[in-house]
């Protein structure tokens, strides 16, 4: 059977819809490119403008100092571990939730469905949330980065919905041969179930490595803040300087490094920032790869199914 000839109605609906991809797809990316090449730049030659896609005086002068800095390397660790222990937890633990409230078995499963549902809808605000983080002693500690991000209801439903996809015999058929609930999640539901875990883990991964609000207003101990959050203050500190001619010395992350920073040739505060966004974006990058091929499904099965 021979291929089915395009008609001039559908070439032109391709032209298009590879054009318009193409648009959207070049836009996200420029940024990073942009990026990229200020942060190969000499920073004195970048001050001139006119780099668009690659650097225009080549240097490794900026990610030497950047890897050196013991704030910048401190902030970069922290988000490391982090992220690795939330997304560890969150999807284990929202793992375990999901599975209880599928089993149709669970007394109550509806009025505790509601419970989870109408307690998400509000929010406390920034004071009660600061109070409860105070009366819990987590704050200005490691773990007021951790424990607040571990529980989301958000994906605790997609993955429910996930497992209800699972055909009940495998699990009965588990329990007639004496599996216990413990064995029948580990054994059964979680193998079936990675695209959804790697689409949880992509969700949470994500969110806390580019939250930068937990460590601006719950941490004081500058050694504690993560790499969003270092970033974050690098860009309000450059904007309020730019604004003021004050050149006092107030601690800052940004008035800390300046005179180290000129200690070597062609770095400046502002390719540091570029370089520092690069250092805390490609981390995302590589990894979001080797997830992608999970995320349609996790995302499709999980919350689409019902």
């Amino acid at each position: 059977m021979g291929a089915k000839r395009l008609t001039s109605a559908d070439r032109t609906y391709m032209v298009l819809n590879y054009s318009v991809l193409f648009i959207f797809c070049a836009t996200a990316l420029y940024p990073f490119i942009y990026f990229l090449a200020l942060s190969f730049n000499d920073g004195y030659d970048a001050m001139k403008g006119g780099i668009y896609f690659v650097p225009r005086v080549f240097t490794l002068e900026n990610y030497a100092k950047a890897f050196t800095n013991p704030l910048i390397l401190n902030s970069f660790y922290v988000s490391v571990t982090r992220t690795l222990v939330v997304t560890i937890g969150s999807v284990f633990l929202t793992a375990l939730l999901a599975y209880a409230l599928s089993r149709k078995g669970l007394p109550g499963r509806k009025y505790i469905v509601f419970f989870f549902f109408f307690t998400t809808l509000f929010s406390g605000g920034l004071i009660p949330t600061f109070i409860l983080f105070r009366q819990l002693h987590i704050l200005n500690t490691f773990w007021v980065l951790v424990l607040p991000s571990l529980y989301s209801f958000f994906n605790a439903i997609i993955m429910k919905t996930f497992f209800d996809g699972i055909p009940e015999a495998l699990s009965e058929s588990a329990r007639i041969d004496g599996a216990s609930e413990l064995s029948v999640f580990a054994r059964i539901i979680l193998p079936l179930s990675m695209p959804v875990l790697a689409t949880i883990a992509l969700f949470v991964g994500v969110g806390v490595w580019n939250d930068w609000f937990t460590g601006q207003f719950f941490i004081q101990n500058e050694k504690l803040q993560p790499a969003a959050t270092f970033l974050n203050k690098m860009i309000s500190e450059a904007s309020f300087q730019s604004m003021t001619s004050s050149s006092g010395n107030s601690g800052s992350a940004i008035q800390n490094m300046t005179e180290s920073q000129m200690e070597l040739r062609g770095v400046t505060p502002e390719a540091l920032r570029m370089t520092f966004v690069i250092i805390i974006t490609t981390p995302i990058i590589c990894v979001y790869p080797f997830l992608q091929k999970y995320f349609v499904k996790g995302v499709l099965v999980g919350s689409l199914k019902e």
